[in-house]
């Protein structure tokens, strides 16, 4: 059973305990705990995964019905959490519906809302964030995908990279270059629909923890001024604070990985006897537990700061505190998860042992959403600033 001691910090108010209490009820009963391996159709299990998750209504957390006001950043950190501690692949789920679709909740016309969010929320369409590059990842002002006006709407050409949900999104929202101003300032966020002609899926990219990633092609791919998301040259803006939104759940994601790594090496550590002891009983093995349990708290108190000054802000801007939780809640989960297979010793690198699984998965938080040295960058920003 994890620590739930965190749930009685004032971050959180009683909705958001009561929230917890139930996603953690329902996960343990319905969250399929075996770990994913290359091989496996995962296409089809993040499909199901999203209609388990819209069937009971998690992803109104995630999608919330009414609109950008109602997105509460410590209940997506909490869902995050939880789903990250019982499958990692129903915390992707979970946060591709979000990002995926956060730049339509917070930015989009009430038709475009009405149109795509309720499928979103429901899990029968999946949601996907287009905006790395093959040359454009965490330096943003870079993109080269453009968008020149056309009659009634736009022509997208370019190529975007690791686009997760690439290739089973119902839509994409993508960030292209207008020219309105020169680099940041001349980028636009476009809704382009999944069979929209021009846009192709030239291959799927995989990785060492199985997701649904892809490279995107655009080619005189047309979509209709209703699709422009904000104005012309807002696309900065758009990308920013949708990552501001969700940047701090990349921290929680993390914190539920190395929650999960720390009960399972207590478990290893109290059952293994060596040399006539338990594990547990070795000081070596004590100082790695009480390394684990400090990180884990430390990163607790940066995510769920970072998400209750998000909500009681009223929707400003957490730059900073989004860029600290992520970044100590990532790096520190790294070093969790890296101490828990230590543990487990031979066991520890095995295929379906779940630190195994935990050791492929928490890589990548270090990358993506701003790799962890961009994040010392925003930070160093802020307080030269």
């Amino acid at each position: 059973m994890p620590d739930t001691s965190f749930l009685d910090w004032p971050f959180l108010e009683d909705r958001h305990r009561d929230f917890a209490q139930r996603l953690e009820a329902w996960a343990a009963a319905h969250i399929d705990p075996r770990p994913h391996h290359a091989g496996e159709d995962v296409d089809a299990a993040c499909r199901a995964l999203a209609l388990q998750l819209g069937e009971a209504a998690w992803l109104d957390a995630s999608v919330p019905a009414g609109g950008g006001a109602a997105l509460d950043v410590r209940r997506l950190c909490l869902a995050r959490e939880i789903l990250a501690r019982h499958s990692g692949l129903a915390d992707f789920v979970f946060a591709m519906q979000g990002l995926g679709s956060g730049p339509i909740t917070l930015f989009g016309s009430e038709a475009m809302r009405q149109r795509i969010l309720p499928e979103v929320r429901a899990g029968r369409r999946l949601a996907a964030f287009a905006l790395s590059e093959p040359d454009a990842g965490s330096d943003v002002a870079a993109l080269a995908t453009t968008a020149v006006r056309v009659e009634g709407g736009w022509r997208l050409d370019g190529e975007k990279t690791w686009i997760s949900n690439g290739g089973i999104a119902g839509q994409y929202v993508v960030f292209a270059r207008t020219g309105e101003a020169l680099r940041a300032r001349g980028l636009s966020a476009f809704v382009v629909e999944a069979d929209t002609p021009g846009l192709s899926v030239p291959h799927r990219i995989t990785v060492i923890a199985p997701h649904p990633l892809a490279t995107l092609r655009f080619d005189n791919c047309i979509v209709p001024d209703a699709n422009l998301l904000g104005a012309p040259g807002d696309g900065f803006k758009v990308a920013m604070a949708t990552l501001d939104v969700f940047r701090t759940t990349v921290g929680a994601a993390a914190l539920g990985f190395a929650r999960r790594a720390l009960d399972e090496a207590t478990g290893r550590a109290r059952a293994r006897k060596m040399f006539g002891r338990t594990l547990a009983d070795m000081e070596t093995t004590q100082a790695k537990i009480a390394d684990m349990a400090l990180a884990i708290d430390t990163s607790a108190l940066l995510v769920y700061r970072a998400a209750w000054k998000r909500d009681v802000s009223g929707g400003g801007r957490i730059t900073r505190e989004a860029a600290m939780a992520k970044l100590h809640a990532t790096e520190s989960a790294q070093r969790v998860i890296d101490d828990a297979v230590q543990i487990f010793g031979g066991l520890g690198v095995t295929a379906g042992v779940k630190v195994e699984e935990l050791y492929r998965e928490i890589r990548a938080l270090r990358i993506y959403e701003g790799a962890s040295e961009v994040q010392k960058l925003i930070i160093a920003r802020q307080v030269l600033g």
